[in-house]
């Protein structure tokens, strides 16, 4: 058991100063039988503690109902094996460029405060949670030393009742390790962000003397910390790929550790957001009130590790900086995870429309005067259909859905009709009536940061046509996560004009091991191989392969299907990297 502590100027362990080497490592974006590798590639470049976050919405996707909170333990278990210490950041809100910042899309009351209905959420959801790293702290054998209080609040709010109570709740929950909060090195995020008595740390990429001076400004003392050194970035669906000069990146750690401080690369190792998890930010400055920029499913995010668990150049640079601050020599690097042995096609046999997927594994039909938002048919990732009839006889005229989020696919009798987006609510056509419009929703991911997270979903303003509400919409949601067993789905024979549904097949594997999935034509949709859903594609790049983690390959036969929501294409693909 060790005593883990925060003095005057230096974090304190068992009373003798320790400067803290940490990197991100989110356990959520990185298969289990790979945590392992990925935490050894960590103590190679020269780190002596891991941070993560939790994200709540992925362990209670139901109120109620919860998914294997068990893992975070786990992964602390990792973590200490692995030698490492833990900084565990356990929200509620995390942002991470994860759906909804981590936050339930069923939360009642208004998150991020004070207000009562919220609180006991979290105090009922932390309940559940926090056993996981209570027991699992240093002064108990285990490796946690550190906990969040929120994350990054100044950037949201300035509740300073809120952040308290979260402490005093954690407190009372069994944490005994120091509290930090983290925060932009500006005023207004310090101020609104930081908790009296509780260590408040910073974020940023570059200019560690200045966002240190300012800290100091509101912390006179206290042991310096960057929490999240951004060394790389994060990439959004249609924009170009974000990547930073490894010698640039390099240069901006070793200011933070000239300076005294402590540090958290952020990330160290990003992953992978599987199965549709990926959040969105909105552009538009400080209002936020810009077009949706959906993130990418990769989360490499230009790490020093990269996707694969690879060394890259910036992990070579930033081994070199870190060794100087190091206890002893830097151990080995483990040896790199197995590849794919030669390339394979998927054979995608079978097909069934949407419209049969969404009858077999959707959610109930309501029928109401408005449309739905997703939030209301429960449905966190995945697509809801609205349908509604244009009345008749009547000429043709404008048809739109007014407060589309986030992207509509659009049928009139059946037949095609055209793509409305956020940007372009109107469809090209007029529509002349008696006719039945079908529109597909997909959510791209809800927003992750900034004073946008937490807005609905799918059509929030109305069908309308010409200048009249169309009223009795049918909406039917299909949870994504209803995808991950289709066998009660009925398949036939797949058709030959690439029509959207649910594709499936066979891969035939020889020698599995980490691969790349092609899908050469495929528009937009998800992939599940053996079950295992690895995320959302979609032509519009960056982002041109899916990572497909080894252990979920098998020798042999392993079974694929496709849920493709525009246009199939030909045979998709692994490859080696």
């Amino acid at each position: 058991m060790s005593e883990f502590t925060v003095g005057d100027d230096d974090f304190l362990l068992d009373g003798r100063p320790v400067r803290l080497l940490s990197g991100a490592l989110h356990y959520f974006r990185v298969h289990e039988a790979q945590w392992g590798h990925r935490l050894a590639m960590l103590r190679a470049m020269g780190l002596n503690c891991v941070e993560t976050y939790v994200p709540w919405n992925l362990h209670e996707p139901r109120p109620g109902v919860y998914e294997d909170v068990a893992a975070l333990g786990r992964f602390l278990d990792a973590a200490r094996e692995a030698g490492l210490w833990a900084i565990v950041r356990p929200g509620p809100y995390i942002c991470a460029e994860w759906e909804n910042g981590g936050l339930p899309h069923w939360l009642a009351g208004r998150a991020r405060t004070s207000e009562a209905v919220y609180l006991g959420q979290v105090e009922r959801w932390f309940g559940r949670l926090l056993p996981e790293i209570v027991t699992r702290q240093a002064d108990r054998g285990g490796p946690v030393i550190m906990v969040q209080v929120e994350n990054e609040y100044g950037s949201y709010g300035s509740d300073a009742e809120y952040l308290r109570r979260l402490a005093a709740l954690l407190r009372t929950q069994g944490v005994t390790v120091p509290l930090f909060t983290s925060d932009g090195p500006e005023d207004h995020m310090l101020t609104g962000g930081s908790v009296p008595g509780v260590l408040a740390t910073v974020n940023f990429g570059s200019q560690a003397r200045e966002a240190f001076a300012t800290l100091r400004r509101h912390r006179p003392s206290g042991p310096l910390m960057c929490m999240e050194f951004w060394c790389g970035w994060f990439d959004h669906w249609g924009a170009e790929h974000v990547v930073r000069d490894p010698a640039d990146a390099a240069a901006a750690l070793r200011e933070i550790l000239e300076c005294g401080a402590s540090v958290n690369l952020y990330m160290a190792h990003g992953g992978t957001s599987f199965a549709g998890w990926a959040g969105a930010n909105r552009g538009g400055g400080d209002l936020h009130d810009g077009v949706l920029e959906p993130d990418v499913t990769s989360y490499d995010y230009d790490a020093p590790i990269d996707e694969f668990g690879h060394p890259t150049e910036k992990f070579w640079l930033f081994r070199e900086v870190l060794a100087r601050y190091a206890d002893g020599p830097l151990p080995e690097l483990p040896s790199l995870p197995p590849q794919l042995a030669e390339r394979a096609e998927a054979d995608l046999t079978a097909w069934a429309p949407l419209t049969e997927v969404l009858e077999t594994l959707g959610g109930p039909e309501s029928v109401t005067a408005v449309p739905p938002t997703f939030e209301e048919l429960d449905v966190d990732r995945g697509l809801v259909r609205y349908e509604v009839t244009v009345p008749g006889p009547r000429q043709p005229y404008p048809f739109l859905a007014r407060g589309l989020r986030d992207l509509a696919v659009v049928y009139v009798d059946g037949e095609r009709a055209g793509v409305l987006t956020e940007q372009d609510e109107r469809l090209r056509e007029p529509v002349a009536g008696h006719a039945r419009v079908e529109l597909w929703v997909e959510s791209l991911g809800r927003v992750n940061y900034g004073p946008r997270g937490g807005e609905a979903k799918g059509i929030t303003g109305g069908l309308l046509h010409e200048r009249q509400y169309l009223h009795g919409v049918r909406a039917r949601g299909l949870r994504l996560d209803a995808l991950d067993d289709i066998g009660d789905v009925p398949l036939r024979n797949r058709p030959a004009d690439g029509s959207p549904g649910l594709y499936r097949g066979t891969l035939d594997v020889s020698g599995p091991g980490d691969a790349l999935l092609e899908l050469p034509g495929w528009v937009r949709g998800f992939v599940w191989i053996n079950g295992f859903n690895l995320g959302r594609y979609w032509s519009v790049g960056p982002q041109r392969s899916l990572y497909v983690p080894g252990p979920v390959l098998r020798e042999g036969v392993n079974d694929v299907w496709v849920l493709e929501l525009e246009r199939a294409a030909s045979a998709p693909y692994v490859r080696r990297r």
